[in-house]
């Protein structure tokens, strides 16, 4: 009897890393970043992402209840790059547009929604993850 192989899905694989919740780990997620994105060819996209994941780290580095934090880069679609940070809080984060001249912190959302295609927060049981969506060429 011939034995045949069952095609599998291929696609781009994803990167992730647990991180502590700590302002240092947007460094380590910026290199997460940086290494998904260059082996995917999409370098032209690696500064705007960095971005990106640095003020959802940081949102969740403030806003977090536990000590660690998750960093996914993934690719859902061939023209799309998703950046999400998991924390274990249920807060729905909201973007803020009452700024005054002097507020240094707050930004991060107005940032990430200039940023990418469309962002949002997906909840689970125990936490969230709020994530970003850019647009690439595949």
């Amino acid at each position: 009897m011939p034995v045949t192989a069952t095609p599998r899905p291929t696609g781009h694989p994803g990167y992730s890393q647990t991180l502590p919740r700590e302002p240092e780990s947007a460094a380590v997620a910026r290199e997460l970043v940086r290494t998904a994105l260059g082996a995917w060819g999409l370098e032209d996209r690696i500064d705007d992402a960095t971005v990106v994941v640095t003020e959802l780290v940081s949102n969740a580095v403030d806003h977090g209840r536990f000590a660690s934090i998750r960093v996914i880069v993934s690719r859902p679609t061939d023209n799309r790059v998703r950046l999400g940070v998991v924390d274990r809080s249920k807060a729905v984060p909201m973007m803020r547009t009452d700024f005054d001249g002097d507020q240094i912190r707050g930004r991060g959302l107005v940032i990430v929604d200039s940023l990418t295609e469309r962002w949002g927060t997906d909840l689970y049981n125990w936490g969230k993850q709020v994530w970003g969506e850019m647009r690439v060429e595949a």
